[in-house]
């Protein structure tokens, strides 16, 4: 009798202190917790369920940290490691060959060879020429400034397709890089203001619409996360479609699935937000054409 009784209190003492462990640990990297990763992420937290572990690291926007966050879910044994934007992407492919690589976030994926062996993921390119066409429609644009990162390849490429439209729709582009700071000098003598997905910008997103408004300069962004803040016009792959693919994709790897097998999405769904509140601090007009096509106005 005494021996049951022994036993059973053991197993109460088990059952109350002892955690579950999850078979499985999957690694996130949210760069600089932005806003649009952290959509992303809802989404992606909201769609995996329970069944798995999820550690995440917020690492700064520079190539130490994200090797760092890296470094940091290998060494905990992670099943998978899901990235938010390019540059942690890259810095996981470049880390590791083992681990399979889920993304979401990434504009234009092909460009950077973000694709096969280890990685797969869903993209988040959007149409660069109708952000453009939708700014000068607002404001007519002869100088254009961009905020760009030279440390994110991304940003790189949509420099280049954004130069691609400077003949057909008669702008220059004035390039403004940042690295952990904005210089605010810097944003002066442009009629717009296009912010890529570039993660050190939309960090200091603040600080790049207050340097614009001191000149009512219009700003535009490719990532959403700024348009409450004073951002005019925001054009993004829907950030709820990024983190429920990445999610499908992370559970078909644990499943048994080799990222390799697995082709990168292209986003199904594109959001347009303008700030008619914004427009109107700045005396802009926004066109109907505009603010009609728009799946949210802040008013």
């Amino acid at each position: 009798m005494k021996r049951n009784i022994l036993f059973i209190t053991v197993a109460l003492v088990l059952m109350v202190f002892v955690q579950p462990a999850f078979a499985k640990i999957v690694g996130v990297i949210m760069t600089a917790d932005i806003d649009y990763y952290r959509n992303i992420h809802k989404a992606f937290t909201d769609d995996m369920g329970k069944d798995v572990e999820i550690v995440l690291q917020k690492p700064t926007p520079d190539p130490m940290s994200w090797t760092n966050a890296v470094r940091k879910l290998t060494g905990i044994g992670a099943s998978v490691i899901v990235c938010y934007g390019a540059p942690a992407t890259l810095t996981a492919m470049k880390e590791t060959s083992d681990i399979p690589i889920i993304f979401a976030g990434v504009y234009d994926p092909d460009s950077m060879n973000i694709s096969g062996k280890n990685a797969a993921g869903v993209a988040s390119t959007v149409p660069i020429d109708k952000i453009i066409k939708s700014l000068n429609e607002i404001k007519k644009i002869s100088k254009m400034g961009v905020i760009f990162s030279k440390s994110e390849k991304d940003t790189i490429i949509q420099v280049r397709d954004i130069k691609k439209n400077e003949g057909p729709m008669g702008f220059q582009s004035v390039l403004i890089s940042v690295s952990d700071k904005v210089n605010k000098d810097e944003i002066k003598g442009v009629d717009a203001l296009l912010v890529t997905t570039c993660a050190a910008g939309m960090s200091n997103i603040k600080d790049i619409i207050e340097a614009a408004r001191r000149d009512k300069i219009p700003t535009a962004t490719l990532i959403g996360g700024g348009e409450d803040g004073g951002i005019l016009l925001t054009i993004m792959a829907d950030p709820k479609e990024q983190g429920s693919a990445a999610a499908e994709m992370v559970k078909k790897v644990l499943a048994g699935a080799k990222p390799a097998e697995l082709k990168v999405k292209q986003p199904n769904i594109i959001k347009t937000i303008v700030n008619m509140k914004e427009a109107k601090a700045l005396g802009l007009v926004v066109p109907s054409g505009v603010s009609g096509s728009a799946d949210k106005v802040i008013q």
